[in-house]
């Protein structure tokens, strides 16, 4: 079973240590439901544990606060009009393939963006959902005993000026876009959050919890 919860906007610390909680759930009892945090984020910068630092260009100059994180990949950026997704998901009965739950969340994330007219797409050899060469979506996991963590992160709205500071996941000369510049509507976060629990449950392999 698929518990989806909408947190509305939380702290990426205070996220993090639920996702910790969940996890140590998970393992202590693989009988515990799987779960899916939805919110938005104060905004953050965060960075996986890589010893290259160059997406952050000058991390004097960041106008917000950055994390380190336990996830993979390098610098992103994480605020207000954003949908945050983190799947604390056990991959062990999903052949602990690491490659297999990436691409389920891409496939969760281009049909979200289908529910809003936008054709969401892969890129070969990058991890991420793309409207033709603009991104609209990044992906970055951790995995503790197969017990999944971290997750994807869609710009619905809000200000993308922030992603300005970093060279955002490592790719030089892109341009990050959002459902709410490609449709020309003002949309809501909760929203799409809520259409996002309801696809969940089939993209990762699961029945939904009313």
């Amino acid at each position: 079973m698929l518990h989806s919860r909408w947190l509305g906007r939380v702290p990426f610390a205070e996220a993090l240590a639920l996702q910790e909680d969940l996890v140590a759930q998970k393992i202590a009892d693989p009988a515990a439901p799987d779960t899916l945090l939805l919110l938005e984020h104060e905004p953050v910068y965060t960075i996986g544990r890589t010893p290259d630092r160059s997406s952050l260009r000058d991390p004097a100059a960041l106008p917000h606060p950055l994390i380190v994180t336990g996830r993979g990949g390098q610098a992103t950026y994480h605020g207000p009009g954003q949908l945050i997704g983190y799947p604390i998901l056990d991959l062990r009965p999903r052949g602990q393939d690491l490659h297999r739950h990436l691409r389920a969340l891409e496939d969760l994330l281009i049909a979200l963006c289908a529910h809003f007219g936008v054709a969401g797409t892969r890129r070969e050899g990058l991890t991420g959902v793309w409207v033709g060469e603009k991104k609209i979506a990044s992906i970055g996991i951790g995995v503790r005993r197969w017990i999944s963590l971290h997750g994807f992160a869609l710009n619905v709205g809000g200000d993308l000026t922030p992603y300005h500071a970093i060279t955002p996941c490592g790719i030089a000369s892109v341009e990050m876009t959002s459902l709410e510049r490609e449709t020309g509507r003002v949309l809501s976060v909760e929203a799409a959050a809520a259409i996002a629990a309801n696809l969940a449950p089939a993209h990762f392999g699961l029945p939904s919890v009313p």
